[in-house]
């Protein structure tokens, strides 16, 4: 399956839904419109201007969503993604900062204060600015990992771009 349809698989239709409730019931607004069909919802925030990523509930959580600007701002494809540790997203004199982040996250529902350094697959440094991150709490209130959103990032080296959200 191409990445240009991944929203139509179940489990990333369900997981958008899980997404979108857990950024809902803490932070009382929606990500995005909650038009159409729960498929039409996935496709909405696959294909949304601005990063949306997740990871799972593991001792060490992997990452088990990106939308296409994660995926182009991390420079990976979505097998790589889901496949890769959430803390190898900082570098390593990142990672105590970026553990404090998520363990605020956890004890408070929620951060929409979040600024710090992140590193691409390929090595590029960016600095995000304004990130939501959330706890994402099941239907039965379990919890199932966190989730980030934000819009803004720049890129730290020299001379690059930021990547442009795909068409």
């Amino acid at each position: 399956m191409s990445q240009d349809s991944l929203w139509i698989k179940r489990n990333w239709v369900a997981h958008t839904q899980l997404m979108l409730d857990s950024y809902e019931r803490y932070l009382k607004k929606e990500l995005i419109p909650r038009e159409g069909s729960q498929l039409d919802q996935a496709k909405t925030l696959f294909l949304s201007p601005f990063v949306v990523v997740s990871h799972d509930y593991r001792p060490d959580p992997v990452l088990n969503y990106g939308n296409q600007v994660a995926l182009d701002l991390w420079e990976m494809d979505v097998a790589t993604l889901c496949n890769t540790p959430s803390r190898m997203t900082a570098e390593p004199m990142h990672r105590d900062e970026r553990k404090r982040l998520l363990k605020r996250t956890t004890e408070n529902g929620y951060v929409d204060d979040y600024s710090g350094i992140r590193i691409s697959q390929n090595g590029r440094r960016f600095l995000i600015r304004q990130a939501v991150v959330w706890n994402l709490i099941d239907f039965k209130n379990n919890y199932r990992g966190q989730a980030a959103t934000f819009s803004e990032w720049e890129w730290l080296d020299e001379n690059e771009s930021t990547p442009k959200p795909s068409d």
